[in-house]
């Protein structure tokens, strides 16, 4: 598996998107622990409008631009392999460089993933070493290539603004549309008591989803891997071709 995951690795380097001047933001790699910013773009930019998705996020004729719909910070422990998750609500105010008085943290990155790098590290106080950054079809991409991830209802759940709808309680594999749909859901109901239930929580109670599937993402990789270990090779090229990194990330060293 670590063998066809280097070559996989050192063949699709190429097709790893850079972000040209977002390192200038960034602190030197530390040696006790690093942190990713790791940013899930709202950007429609490629979308296409006659796919089975096109009514559920659009396409960039309907929603131009992009912003940071997504903001975690991934600390890795290097002494010990150990990692955790820290979502940022994407409504947080903050002071944006470059603007007077507040505004949404997710604004930042109208700036420039450079600006967002700024703000997280000047409102946070935490340093920055590296940054990843995906799209709406990236991610999509990503989970269809692991063959969708296994999700765990308790109720039958839907989101009307994402087109979230799993209709039965109980696991149920997700692909990457539905994934994407649960991912981005903030108006996520449960139908209990013959009614149905919105989680009052929003962005909060999506955050807690998000780290959950960024968890379970992760272990169907490694069992898809410990399973087929020629899996690593494809995983490594859908990972390649839907992420955009910092210019100074060594793709091999964080795979």
């Amino acid at each position: 598996g670590a063998t066809g995951m280097l070559i996989a690795a050192r063949e699709t380097i190429d097709s790893v998107g850079r972000i040209p001047g977002v390192a200038a933001s960034l602190n030197p790699a530390g040696a006790v622990v690093e942190n990713f910013l790791l940013v899930g773009s709202d950007s429609r930019a490629g979308a296409d409008p006659g796919s089975a998705d096109a009514s559920g996020i659009g396409t960039e004729a309907d929603v131009s631009g992009h912003r940071s719909d997504t903001i975690m910070i991934l600390r890795r422990d290097t002494s010990t392999g150990d990692a955790a998750l820290l979502s940022i609500p994407r409504d947080l105010w903050v002071q944006v460089p470059g603007h007077d008085g507040n505004r949404r943290i997710n604004s930042a990155f109208n700036d420039g993933p450079h600006i967002l790098v700024q703000t997280v590290q000047q409102e946070l106080g935490l340093p920055i070493h590296h940054y990843v950054e995906i799209d709406f079809s990236g991610f999509k991409s990503l989970v269809d290539a692991l063959g969708g991830v296994e999700i765990c209802v308790e109720f039958a759940t839907r989101d009307v603004s994402t087109g979230l709808n799993i209709t039965e309680p109980g696991c149920h594999t997700l692909g990457g549309l539905q994934a994407l749909a649960y991912a981005r859901s903030r108006h996520y109901e449960e139908y209990r008591d013959e009614t149905w239930h919105e989680d009052p929580a929003s962005d909060i109670g999506r955050t807690k989803r998000q780290q959950q599937f960024v968890n379970l993402a992760l272990q169907t990789a490694m069992e898809r891997i410990k399973v087929d270990p020629f899996a690593a090779g494809r995983l490594v090229t859908a990972i390649g071709s839907s992420l955009r990194v910092d210019d100074e990330l060594d793709p091999i060293a964080a795979a």
